[in-house]
């Protein structure tokens, strides 16, 4: 058996397995169990009563966090060369459009969001079996293909983030940094469980929210009583 090592004793100590926590505790506990010498994320899983094997019952949406996640995103726009000024001004970190193509047809992913327009998700297209598995595809659902383009970038820049149900009916997403105040890791995980609540499919029945969970990159969940939230 592996043996816990001494902030792993400290955090069980501090944390009540059996209780359900509210999210202004968990925020606060969060914090006081991550031990890590970097800025780890702040993760929430929240588990649906859905079976995400039918199309009727699929949860994805996109939501904006009002305190962003903390997180550098990385952003390429594949675009047309009148766009390019656009994307560039709006903050984008790569811009282009068939010599990325062809990076990407190479083996270049280092991105953690692809913007695109309309008119060449014909070029776009291609690159499915690449970008699909890596969740980099764009889709028009999730607003990274439009010919706003430098209102797509910003909005990504300033902590939009796109999110769906995985095969075991679970929903997740980065809602800040440890270095985060408590009040703003609970402003960002509100707005988040706010989305998914609006976005509950009317095939779903019986209990839709089953349990949601809080941690970092580092530390142990901490389960939080869905009937707290005002959401």
């Amino acid at each position: 058996m592996t043996k816990l090592t001494k902030n792993q004793k400290l955090a069980a100590e501090k944390l009540d397995r059996n209780k359900l926590y509210s999210l202004t505790e968990a925020s606060t506990l969060v914090k006081e169990l991550t031990k890590t010498k970097f800025d780890a994320s702040i993760d929430l899983d929240v588990r649906l009563g859905i079976d995400p094997r039918k199309s009727n019952q699929m949860v994805r949406g996109v939501v904006s966090l009002p305190h962003g996640t903390g997180k550098m995103t990385r952003v390429l726009v594949l675009c047309t060369t009148d766009k390019e000024n656009e994307a560039k001004e709006a903050g984008a970190d790569y811009v282009g459009l068939d010599d990325y193509v062809e990076k990407i047809k190479a083996g270049w992913t280092d991105v953690d969001v692809i913007i695109t327009m309309p008119s060449v998700m014909g070029k776009v297209g291609q690159l499915g079996r690449i970008l699909g598995p890596r969740g980099l595809m764009p889709n028009p659902k999730s607003g990274t293909v439009t010919m706003e383009i430098g209102k797509a970038v910003k909005e990504v820049k300033q902590g939009k983030i796109d999110f769906k149900v995985d095969k075991n009916g679970i929903v997740h997403a980065s809602v800040g940094k440890v270095s985060f105040e408590p009040n703003k890791i609970v402003d960002n995980a509100r707005e988040f469980i706010s989305m998914v609540n609006k976005l509950k499919p009317a095939a779903a029945k019986g209990t839709y929210i089953k349990s949601i969970f809080l941690s970092s990159t580092m530390s142990m969940g901490i389960k939080i009583d869905p009937k707290g939230l005002d959401v």
